[in-house]
């Protein structure tokens, strides 16, 4: 199941129409899947609330490939679960719509003190021990978004998790909120193999400041920022997989070619790694992923990571007389709700995995992008 260390992650994927998650562009997606498969790679990752990942999958993977020649994960959202029955009631929703009748690995999706909490009331563990009885999950797991202290009480209670999916890059190793760094310390102490997500930070080590590529650049000039931070992750000890999500052939033509025949970072790359660090840290004013777990929640159809991405955006851009920016953000305002919108209920933060303070943020925004105009001060 993990002879390559990198799996396709099914979170982003292309879309015929950036601003809808649903309509995903088949064909591209069918192109990359067998790219893919023809070059060894054969993991794939996906969650019940990825919106229509896992039926994508079944059109791409499941029904053009024999099953055992790849390996398909996917996730339990109980953030989404009221009832101890909906469990089941999701999990063979889940069967149908990836068209396969196990999955080789099965995470209970998102775990922090409130979802825990939720798992105990209703039973969950239980439910995926009977699963794997059943021969239903193959391997039984978690995803983890909250601290390592919790995360060290949940493997003690339950020691038939026996994988965790971990937000791991070298921008959150040190991060005193997301615990990277601390989570994979604690998954060591408990013996379990790690798999990797975010290991981009949702784009943003693909994309960084250009006093960081240079510094890649200047080393190898062949590498990508990319497969800089994706050769990070896959190079600590007992990670067994590295997720990414692609969007593009492009991303994953980049991807796979360096993760062919992996090499882990030497010294002077992890120095380099440690100063670009530095340099990206300096400039993201808000640390948000587009996970979109948020989106979905808000009552005011905000599109929250949209307006964050393009207020990171003009934070990094020189000073100029008109920021292309702000017309974006006056499209998105037609047919969706403003950041000023904000009702402040709260529901965006309890499903941030990234904990960002939400509502304070959306101010922050609301205030870049929302100036009123001379006539309207008049008024």
């Amino acid at each position: 199941m993990f002879a390559k260390k990198f799996g396709f992650g099914l979170m982003r994927l292309p879309l015929n129409n950036p601003d809808d998650m649903a309509d995903i562009d088949i064909k591209t997606l069918q192109n990359m899947v067998d790219s893919f498969m023809k070059q060894g790679f054969s993991y794939f990752d996906t969650a019940y609330v990825y919106t229509g990942s896992e039926e994508a999958i079944r059109e791409t993977l499941t029904k053009r490939y024999p099953r055992d020649s790849f390996a398909l994960a996917s996730k339990l959202p109980i953030f989404a679960v009221s009832a101890e029955s909906d469990q089941e009631k999701i999990f063979n929703d889940q069967l149908q719509r990836a068209g396969v009748d196990y999955f080789d690995v099965y995470l209970l999706h998102n775990v922090t003190i409130e979802t825990y909490q939720s798992a105990q009331k209703f039973h969950t563990f239980e439910f995926l021990k009977q699963l794997k009885e059943q021969g239903k999950i193959k391997t039984l797991g978690i995803s983890y978004h909250d601290n390592a202290e919790l995360l060290d009480e949940v493997l003690t209670a339950h020691p038939e998790i026996e994988i965790i999916l971990l937000q791991i890059n070298y921008l959150d190793w040190d991060n005193d909120t997301i615990q990277s760094g601390k989570c994979y310390d604690v998954a060591r102490k408990h013996q379990l193999p790690i798999i990797i997500m975010e290991p981009l930070k949702g784009g943003t080590l693909a994309n960084v400041p250009k006093d960081a590529e240079k510094l890649f650049k200047q080393y190898n000039p062949d590498a990508s920022p990319a497969s800089w931070a994706i050769r990070y992750a896959a190079g600590l000890d007992g990670v067994v997989m590295v997720l990414s999500g692609m969007s593009t052939m492009d991303q994953m033509l980049d991807n796979t070619a360096y993760m062919q025949n992996f090499t882990p970072l030497n010294e002077e790359e992890h120095k380099i790694i440690a100063q670009a660090a530095e340099i990206i840290s300096a400039n993201i004013a808000i640390p948000c992923t587009a996970c979109m777990y948020c989106v979905g929640t808000c009552p005011e159809n905000i599109p929250i990571p949209k307006y964050f991405d393009l207020y990171n955006n003009k934070m990094q851009t020189i000073e100029m007389a008109y920021y292309p920016q702000q017309q974006y953000y006056d499209n998105y305002t037609k047919t969706h709700g403003k950041a000023s919108d904000c009702v402040e209920c709260g529901a965006c933060e309890e499903h941030c995995p990234q904990h960002l303070k939400i509502i304070d943020l959306l101010k922050d925004v609301a205030k870049e992008f929302e100036v009123a105009l001379p006539s309207e001060l008049a008024e």
